[in-house]
């Protein structure tokens, strides 16, 4: 394999990030003055404080603790919430900008933020007591404590409603026993929520502290993706949990699929930051990189792929814009969700693709974020809903049969 390196001048403008943007159907017209505000000082905020350190982190395989601050100090955490209970009281397209800049930034970074945001303070707020959201929401914006969501179990990934995680009443309070895997932030968590089922065999929402006895969260380690954001499991021995500390306003599955679809909404979003970073970075080097005694960018091949980025980066900009409208109106539905979810991960995981192929040799160094965004939209493609079960959602949105069972 040829890994001849770039000129050094080359190297030095790969490391600085020079990001932009990209806005080729001027998306920014449909955007309110808000929206674009938000969406700077995030781009900012990640061009200041990740963009110089990420790829250490990434390499180093640890996770940069010291970014929850800002990224409650940015308004990152819970976004679309209302202001007194710690969110940012913006619209649910800002909410999009904001994952979109995050995830440019980083998967991991955007995941630190989407799991704050959309599942713990999301749900301590649809589901939870008032006395529950003035407890916890408002350190949860402030990034004073960090929550995680346990859904997901070693036997039960996307079949989520056969979970073994259970609850017994022993009067003032319920007795918690099971397990819950691949679980970001799950070992720096103060708080977690967590489903489980109880003794009638429904799914009940409860708020589990970190240090009540019998409450473990050990680390996740040797992953080759989203290495910068920290992964563990949740585990449970008898642990009592007061029955305060049960969300009061659901019960069944819609409680944990409903914070699915806000997460998915943000991905959704959030993964078009990633390809954005892939192709500006391929559109640049295409442009600096001389062969045959001329710009690589000049041959009909190198062209053709990013033509097609920049196509498909335009058609899922116009999803997400849409969805966001929908959102903003209550009419999105967990199918449309899905969809953009899956096309809009498939379609960053394929630039990233092309753009390593445009970087030749350099794409597998981290001079270059491409391998980085391609092994994070790895572990994209199969969280909060796989690939191919978001195909089967729409599949059974559009012919109204199961094919599930």
């Amino acid at each position: 394999m040829d890994t001849t390196r770039t000129t050094n001048s080359q190297t030095k403008s790969a490391k600085e990030d020079r990001y932009q943007g990209h806005d080729y159907y001027q998306m920014d017209e449909l955007l309110q003055e808000d929206h674009l505000l938000a969406r700077d000082a995030v781009r900012t905020w990640v061009k200041q404080e990740v963009s110089p350190i990420i790829e250490d982190f990434a390499n180093r395989a640890a996770c940069p603790y010291h970014l929850f601050k800002g990224l409650a100090e940015i308004g990152a955490f819970g976004p679309s919430l209302p202001v007194e209970y710690g969110g940012g009281g913006m619209d649910e397209i800002a909410y999009g900008v904001i994952m979109q800049e995050l995830e440019r930034g980083d998967s991991g970074i955007r995941s630190m933020a989407s799991v704050q945001g959309s599942l713990v303070m999301y749900p301590i707020y649809k589901f939870g007591s008032e006395e529950q959201r003035r407890k916890y929401l408002p350190k949860l914006g402030s990034g004073e404590f960090i929550g995680c969501f346990g859904l997901t179990e070693p036997d039960h990934g996307s079949n989520p409603a056969g979970m073994v995680t259970n609850i017994k009443d022993d009067g003032d309070a319920y007795i918690l026993n099971g397990a819950k895997m691949w679980i970001t932030n799950s070992p720096v968590a103060d708080i977690a929520v967590v489903w489980a089922r109880d003794e009638a065999g429904k799914i009940r929402g409860l708020i589990v502290e970190k240090g009540m006895p019998g409450f473990t969260a050990p680390e996740i380690h040797g992953k080759w993706s989203l290495r910068a954001s920290i992964t563990g499991e949740l585990v449970f021995e008898d642990v009592r949990v007061p029955k305060e500390n049960v969300l009061p306003n659901v019960v069944g599955m819609k409680g944990p699929l409903s914070c699915l679809s806000k997460a998915r909404y943000g991905i959704a979003w959030g993964v078009i930051g990633a390809a954005l970073d892939c192709y500006d970075s391929a559109l640049r080097y295409s442009l600096e990189r001389e062969q045959f005694g001329r710009p690589i960018a000049g041959f009909q091949l190198t062209q053709k792929k990013l033509a097609e980025m920049i196509t498909e980066i335009t058609k899922a900009q116009l999803l997400t814009w849409r969805l966001g409208t929908l959102a903003n109106e209550g009419k999105a539905t967990p199918a449309q969700i899905s969809m953009a979810k899956r096309n809009n991960v498939n379609m960053a995981l394929v630039i990233a693709r092309e753009a390593r192929q445009i970087h030749g040799g350099m794409g597998i160094t981290n001079e270059y974020p491409i391998m980085r965004h391609m092994m994070n939209l790895e572990t994209v493609l199969t969280y909060e809903g796989t690939h191919d079960i978001h195909l089967l959602i729409t599949g059974m949105d559009v012919t109204g049969i199961n094919a599930f069972s």
